[in-house]
């Protein structure tokens, strides 16, 4: 009998889980057998997160394809080297991408999240501008947090802010943008360009 494909709801529960599960791996070898186990852990953690993302999702996101390419390039570094400073940097470097992505998207009148969440969201064209804007800057501050944090506190706290910070940050910001998606969501009666009345 063939198995059922997710529901949109189950799919974002399974793509929450596989996003999160590297995350915790992580925190959990780390306090356990210290950063380079834990590095080594994210490594193989990561690419087994990209497989599941394959056969329960359906497709691997370009978030997800980045990330673990960095996750194993700057791994691989860190132990090749014995140099933790490497996995510490890999955030500041996703961060930095995907808010140069979003800016050259908006400087070339391209905006990027309407081609990655364009068949799950359907906004103006002021909308998608907008919301690319603001996750631009969001990713830029992420990049500079990391550094703040694993540059000036102890690898304890960089080791929980990576799994405890990071994560709900996002999400935090994610739910604030609601409002945003709701205004300028597109309808029948609105110009895909245009703002909403009023």
């Amino acid at each position: 009998m063939q198995q059922d494909a997710p529901t949109p709801d189950r799919k974002q529960l399974l793509k929450m889980g596989i996003d999160l599960a590297p995350l915790l791996v992580f925190f959990a070898v780390y306090m356990t057998l210290g950063i380079y186990w834990a590095t080594g852990a994210l490594m193989g953690a990561t690419v087994v997160s990209m497989i599941a993302s394959w056969i329960l999702v359906g497709h691997i996101s370009a978030t997800l394809f980045v990330t673990t390419a960095l996750v194993v390039g700057f791994g691989a570094l860190t132990l090749s080297f014995d140099d933790p400073r490497f996995i510490k940097m890999k955030p500041t470097i996703v961060n930095l991408l995907f808010a140069g992505f979003l800016f050259g998207g908006l400087l070339l009148k391209r905006p990027v999240l309407q081609y990655i969440l364009g068949e799950a969201l359907r906004l103006t064209d002021v909308g998608w501008r907008k919301l690319s804007l603001r996750w631009a800057c969001f990713f830029l501050a992420m990049a500079v947090l990391n550094e703040i944090v694993w540059r000036n506190f102890s690898e304890g706290t960089w080791a929980s802010f990576k799994v405890f910070g990071i994560l709900p940050l996002t999400l935090g910001f994610a739910v604030l943008q609601l409002g945003l998606m709701r205004r300028y969501e597109e309808t029948p009666s609105r110009q895909p360009g245009g703002a909403p009345p009023g």
